[in-house]
């Protein structure tokens, strides 16, 4: 985990603001759980950013970006005839024949 202000302020603390804490029944911490990820700089209140989740999103996004390319073209099929667009599995979602671009 590296956490930064979003406001570049050069704050070294931060806050977590979806913890649960676990005390035990004299009020003393036994332990916490980050619930949701979300922090704030405690130099000038703005949100803070883990950049430890920088490559792990940059990696979502180009999974992401790979599945939108994956639509190459609009074909007739030659068995249904019917107009379905050409994806990675290249067969056609109604009858399952292959197909090919011509």
């Amino acid at each position: 985990m590296l956490l930064v202000c979003s406001s570049r302020c050069g704050g070294q603390l931060f806050r977590a603001l979806f913890a649960e804490v676990d005390l035990d029944s004299s009020g003393e911490y036994q332990g916490h759980r980050i619930a949701q990820p979300g922090y704030v700089c405690l130099n000038c209140g703005a949100p803070a950013l883990d950049l430890g989740e920088v490559p792990a999103a940059m990696d979502d996004e180009a999974r992401e970006d790979e599945a939108a390319a994956t639509v190459t073209a609009d074909v007739l099929c030659p068995v249904c005839e019917t107009m379905v667009q050409l994806d990675a599995n290249m067969e056609c979602p109604n009858c399952g024949s292959p197909l090919e671009v011509g």
